[in-house]
């Protein structure tokens, strides 16, 4: 079973992405913020994070980057997501090391996808 970490301050996004995740049948984990995201990822070592890029103190790219620098988490694929559909939003993403992108409100068809994407390559090495 695929196991997610989803990093987002909001309670509301939060909660109902975890639901509809786990009615899909994914294994999910939740973080409020970038510290405990970065200390989830490295204790529970999910097969892919959902990143909000906007988290507060430390925003999303921040935390994907200290995620990436630790090599006990160092692997795993980061999907970003925000509620601006920016392309330089997508660029900064992607130079802080996500290996995709999705704005909100979340299409649970396309991140599904994305999900499945990442985690079977990751899986796969």
């Amino acid at each position: 079973m695929t196991h997610i970490l989803i990093v987002e301050d909001n309670e509301l996004n939060r909660d109902m992405l975890q639901r509809r995740l786990e009615r899909k049948g994914y294994a999910v984990s939740c973080a409020v913020d970038g510290p405990q995201g970065i200390a989830m990822a490295t204790t529970t070592r999910p097969d892919i994070i959902l990143m909000d890029v906007a988290l507060g103190d430390m925003d999303g790219w921040e935390a994907t980057m200290a995620i990436h620098a630790d090599p006990r988490s160092a692997t795993i694929p980061v999907i970003a997501l925000t509620a601006h559909a920016l392309e330089s939003d997508r660029l900064r993403s992607i130079e802080a090391g996500c290996v995709d992108f999705e704005t909100k409100p979340v299409s649970l068809p396309d991140l599904i996808a994305k999900i499945e994407q990442h985690a079977t390559v990751r899986n796969a090495a």
